[in-house]
């Protein structure tokens, strides 16, 4: 949970930028890679992340750039470009940070109804983080099963190792 917003600030921007990093590395024509039909692909996946980035921030009274796109709860369907993709999460990021500009600390203890919940709005941030992180990493499964470069995250992927100097190491 989150009690400073500076925290909660350079967090963000650091987790959106590996966001971004990820959503660069996805080519058009690998969008429809998933592990079968019954599963979302690159492409939802990566819509699905600008999507909570709109809606979860909209429960705490926000609204950000690109809630238009949200239609009686329902997003829009997802563009056939990643570079749309990255554009509208961008924008939405930024969105978020110039929205709680003119908040304290203390609205972050302020509670909201979140999913018939009721949370802080330190959780619902934390959560947005998390969430966000969860289907990053999912996508990069798939980015491996599209023979994708995987983007260094928290370290350097299997491809990244030579970045630093060093070789990856052994499976």
């Amino acid at each position: 949970m989150f009690r400073v917003l500076e925290d909660f600030r350079a967090c963000w921007t650091k987790e959106s930028e590996l966001t971004l990093n990820v959503f660069d590395a996805i080519p058009d024509g690998a969008l429809a890679q998933s592990i079968n039909a019954e599963h979302r692909d690159l492409q939802r996946m990566a819509w699905h992340l600008v999507e909570s980035l709109i809606e979860m921030p909209g429960r705490l009274g926000l609204e950000l750039e690109g809630a238009h796109l949200i239609t009686a709860g329902v997003m829009a369907d997802p563009p056939a470009s990643m570079s749309i993709i990255r554009d509208a999460y961008a924008k939405a990021s930024v969105s978020l940070l110039k929205s709680i500009a003119a908040w304290t600390d203390a609205e972050l203890s302020l509670e909201d109804d979140m999913y018939g919940e009721k949370w802080k709005r330190g959780v619902s941030f934390w959560v947005l983080i998390t969430h966000q992180v969860h289907h990053r990493g999912q996508m990069t499964v798939l980015m491996r099963q599209a023979a994708l470069k995987v983007p260094s995250i928290y370290g350097p992927a299997k491809e990244g190792w030579s970045d630093y100097g060093m070789e990856a190491p052994k499976i």
